[in-house]
């Protein structure tokens, strides 16, 4: 299987693990809960997949390496306990708890959470000392003399012996108490993940001409030569920070992270001749609407490459700029709650504009001070609330990237208003209006949050016209050719793309839609036709 449906393979297995009868028990006992033992190559996903599984159902993550653990720091360190039998005192071995299980515990006190999943990479590769206590635990997830607390799942992962000479190949036994999964390299599984992660549009265009180079496991006369989806993932990430600072690309660079010779050759050209591509079509013409002829004759005439190359370039940029928009449009959502909380709170306490105007004496004033204060006083409360979430998620193991840039999204413009609440001499205005504080603080919150509505609307027209130039050009370029289809499929797998569209809509995207499944309906009909020899 691939990575993907190893993914919800374990999911579903953990939320069957944790589900429970009107009672509150688990209905799967602990000793039939047969822990999952993920077998792949290294560097295909496997942690990765795990963060995810454990952000999806709202649970904690633990993850260890086995590797790193001895006996002693997984099972525990003896010490002489006295103890009392039939009258008498005697001295009894007791142990410390495993490092592994404190952990757990750890964690459940940081985050709050009860449930979660014990993860536990290259399991096969367990010390001697410590591989004989391995059959206890798989079966009865027990470290020394300390079980795993309940609610928590076991789900473990190893490489192949091919890969890894420490590997020590399990006994019946042992794997007839583990849930094995075979999970193989899937480059059409992996670009959805790059895509969302935005892995560098060079990476992916390489790969979409090259998908044999995805994955290279071979031993040469130098030694074993690899390349891993771990190796492209952090290969991108260099790149962008490489060309943040203007700084030359060149193989010594790719094959720190691209163990082939031959790949990294490759790779590095193609890098060359990606940025030429980039520089001589102009991308950003193109998605402006006003593409050069040059660009369009030589994209008329473009080999297949090429053009698969430049239409890379376009959806790189226009899906991250779908991303943005969508991550803003989430964490103003996620906003729109505690400000009307805040704002009605504030609009309560301070009186209506009429009582504030009416004050002679001042005593509407020092009222609506007491509200800015109480104003301020919930924003606080808010802060702290929000930055206990932010902590507990990250306790957890369980935050995703989005959802933390969403969190301190949300944080920072809360923190923001709380300043200019605070430094903000709202009492020394002259009008009556003006001395209304909790109002004029009301209005300001208001302003600032219809201000970034106003800017997403902007980046979402935007978005949305640069969306109409890359379907212009593309019809205008390749008219009937396959890159329409490409585009078209690109966007409606892509998680922003087509969430993006499912919200904002986009002509173009539904009538070549609507064309490309009449067509692919057209050819099952000829198909089936020909068959029947009409």
């Amino acid at each position: 299987m691939n990575i993907k449906q190893a993914k919800e393979y374990i999911k579903n297995s953990v939320s069957l693990y944790l589900k429970k009868d009107e009672f509150g028990d688990y209905r799967v006992p602990v000793v039939r809960q047969r822990p999952i033992f993920l077998l792949g190559a290294p560097g295909i996903g496997k942690t990765a997949i795990m963060e995810q599984i454990a952000q999806e159902l709202g649970i904690a993550l633990v993850a260890y390496s086995m590797t790193h653990h001895t006996r002693q720091s997984a099972l525990g360190l003896p010490f002489i306990e006295k103890k009392n039998y039939g009258g008498k005192e005697y001295s009894v071995s007791e142990y410390t708890m495993s490092e592994i299980i404190a952990s757990i515990y750890d964690v459940m006190k940081e985050s709050g959470m009860k449930e979660g999943i014990l993860f536990l990479d290259e399991i096969n590769c367990v010390s001697e000392t410590l591989a004989p206590s391995m059959l206890q635990f798989l079966q009865y997830k027990v470290f020394g003399r300390h079980a795993v607390p309940e609610g928590w799942v076991i789900v473990t992962a190893g490489n192949p012996p091919e890969y890894n000479k420490s590997v020590r190949e399990f006994d019946v036994v042992t794997m007839d108490r583990l849930k094995v999964l075979p999970v193989e390299p899937d480059y059409r599984i992996w670009k959805e993940y790059a895509t969302e992660r935005g892995v560098h549009a060079a990476v992916l265009n390489f790969l979409d001409l090259k998908k044999e180079y995805f994955y290279v496991m071979e031993m040469t006369t130098q030694g074993r030569s690899y390349v891993t989806a771990r190796g492209w993932e952090d290969l991108s990430e260099i790149l962008k920070l490489y060309e943040e600072e203007e700084l030359e690309v060149s193989e010594s660079l790719v094959e720190q992270y691209v163990r082939n010779p031959k790949v990294v050759k490759e790779f590095t050209a193609y890098y060359d001749l990606f940025n030429k591509y980039k520089k001589d079509y102009r991308v950003e013409e193109i998605l402006a609407g006003m593409p050069s002829v040059q660009a369009l004759a030589r994209a008329k005439e473009a080999s297949f490459d090429e053009r698969l190359s430049l239409l890379g370039m376009l959806l790189d940029k226009v899906q991250a700029e779908m991303k943005d928009v969508m991550e803003h449009s989430a964490w103003l959502s996620d906003l729109r709650a505690p400000l009307k909380a805040l704002l009605a709170k504030a609009e309560a306490g301070s009186g209506n504009g009429a009582e504030a105007k009416a004050g002679e004496n001042g005593g509407d004033g020092v009222k609506t001070k007491d509200a800015l204060s109480g104003m301020i006083e919930t924003l606080d409360q808010m802060i702290e609330g929000r930055r206990k979430i932010l902590y507990n998620l990250q306790s957890a193991g369980s935050l995703s990237d989005e959802d933390k840039r969403k969190h301190k999204r949300v944080l920072r413009f809360l923190e923001e208003r709380r300043k200019e609440l605070f430094l903000r001499d709202f009492a020394g205005a002259e009008t009556g209006e003006e001395k209304d504080l909790a109002g004029a603080a009301v209005n300001l919150i208001k302003q600032k949050y219809n201000g970034e509505i106003t800017r997403m609307k902007q980046d979402t027209q935007r978005t949305g016209d640069r969306l109409h130039a890359m379907f212009s050009f593309v019809e205008q370029a390749f008219q009937n050719g396959n890159e329409m289809l490409i585009l078209v499929t690109e966007l409606t797998v892509g998680k922003y793309s087509s969430a993006f569209i499912a919200t904002f809509g986009s002509e173009d995207y539904r009538r070549h839609n609507e064309e490309l499944m009449l067509s692919e309906r057209q050819s099952d009909l000829k198909g089936k036709i020909a068959e029947l020899g009409l």
